[in-house]
């Protein structure tokens, strides 16, 4: 963080500065607009997919949710067999991969790569514009939007170090992850509750961690014009936001989502 800590307190020449900061703005509104076009198609994918696979009409239905909605064959087969653990669980198979191998792409396919993932997360998430009404979906969204628009500019713009925090949050991760398969099997509504109450705090804390940390590698690699690092290094950035919002996004629509 030294030159991060030397750009804050002046001590850069101002020319060396100022290219500095003008080179990060452009950094950082990479990540945001990859990040943004992602969830684009996430949503764009998820509510296109849920139109296939439900009907209104009897004679196309050939199974019902619990809350009564008909579902396609498409449906069934993602809703009700053994595909549905497969897709519940493909986003984070393709997270795992993507971060092991993107040193060894090109910054062109790791962004077509992550713009793939959007995608998948978009076929695991399609269930809950079945699950929950279009409003509340909305309204969880524009929350979510304002939550996490708050939190990254205060880990951008804050003086505090916040790398402390980090190994604590991603140990939380982890022990959430333990703990949603664990209620996969138990289905336990207060456990479920907890869940999604802690997991709503640790990608909030993530959110303004994530955005210092992307801040901070710009700066401390940025004099050595490496563009192609620089490259992939905004499309981890934006995946790293992007699954920071996903979640906190699907945390709080346990609670503020209205069900079908």
């Amino acid at each position: 963080m030294a030159q991060f800590d030397a750009l804050r307190t002046g001590t850069v020449s101002g020319a060396r500065a100022a290219e500095i900061d003008q080179g990060l703005r452009a950094h950082m509104n990479k990540v945001y607009g990859t990040m943004s076009v992602g969830m684009l198609i996430t949503f764009a994918a998820a509510w296109a997919l849920s139109g296939l696979a439900t009907t209104t009409d009897p004679t196309q239905a050939v199974a019902q949710m619990p809350n009564g909605v008909m579902v396609t064959s498409l449906g069934e087969t993602l809703y009700f067999s053994a595909l549905r653990w497969v897709v519940m669980f493909a986003p984070l198979a393709f997270v795992f991969g993507f971060s092991a191998m993107i040193n060894r792409m090109s910054a062109a396919t790791a962004q077509l790569v992550f713009y793939a993932f959007a995608a998948t997360m978009g076929v695991s998430l399609s269930s809950i514009f079945i699950v929950f009404t279009g409003v509340s979906i909305m309204q969880t969204f524009l929350v979510t939007s304002i939550a996490f628009a708050g939190l990254s500019l205060y880990g951008y713009t804050t003086k505090k170090d916040l790398s402390a925090m980090g190994t604590f949050l991603i140990m939380g991760v982890i022990g959430l992850i333990v703990a949603m398969v664990v209620n996969l099997f138990i289905q336990s509504g207060p456990l479920g509750m907890a869940i999604s109450a802690i997991g709503v705090l640790i990608f909030a804390g993530l959110t303004a961690y994530d955005t210092q940390k992307i801040k901070t590698e710009y700066i401390a690699h940025a004099a050595q014009s490496d563009q192609e690092w620089l490259g992939k290094a905004a499309i981890m950035g934006a995946l790293n936001l992007y699954l920071d919002f996903i979640n906190m996004f699907m945390f709080l629509l346990q609670f503020m989502g209205n069900r079908e």
